[in-house]
């Protein structure tokens, strides 16, 4: 979720672009519902001032789009590799949370925390980009994004094209080094949107 606007942005934005790789588990689970409800409840309440994600809104017409994201059952798997007690404080805690988010607005859950920086800035950031829920959540979707921008690479590498990668920002550093590692892609410019401003 995020402001109307930064989907407008990003919708402007991928329209000069040949082809979008986008994320997005594909599929349904009971589970994967409880941890994102707060993507589905917080965007209802009006003063919240959130827009869910849909694909209507993002994506332009016309453009090629590819979906490497995991199904449902594979992200409840990788969660079920955790230790028992945290897959089970995850399922219990994640929909409070979401109702929380939903009630109290964007400001319930911001902070310094959210910010993705190429090395952490406090010994707090460092000791969650090394959580194990953290890896059990992106690991093996940041692996099918590399993946199929591996196989983008190989097969129109030679080609002028603009490739989108409209990702979440806790997978740009696993997209930044595995360009550079395995094609020697390197970082020309940046521009940072706003996904939303707390009230």
């Amino acid at each position: 979720m995020a402001s109307p606007t930064f989907y407008s942005q990003v919708r402007i934005r991928l329209r000069e672009f040949d082809l979008i790789v986008v994320e997005g588990i594909r599929g349904k689970s009971v589970g994967v519902s409880a941890l994102t409800l707060a993507y589905r409840f917080a965007p209802r309440r009006r003063r919240n001032g959130l827009q869910e994600q849909r694909e209507a809104l993002l994506l332009p017409e016309g453009v090629q789009v590819v979906n490497p994201d995991v199904t449902a059952a594979e992200a409840i798997a990788d969660l079920k590799t955790l230790p028992r007690w945290t897959y089970l404080l995850l399922m219990v805690a994640a929909p409070v949370m979401g109702l929380v988010f939903a009630l109290r607005g964007p400001r319930a859950f911001l902070d310094e925390d959210l910010v993705v920086e190429d090395l952490p800035s406090t010994l707090r950031a460092e000791m969650l980009a090394d959580d194990p829920v953290e890896h059990a959540m992106i690991d093996r979707r940041d692996q099918r994004l590399l993946a199929a921008l591996g196989e983008i690479h190989a097969e129109r590498g030679d080609e002028p094209i603009r490739v989108a990668v409209v990702y979440g920002a806790g997978h740009v550093p696993a997209i930044v080094s595995g360009l550079r590692n395995r094609h020697g892609y390197r970082p020309r410019e940046a521009e940072w949107l706003t996904v939303l401003v707390p009230a």
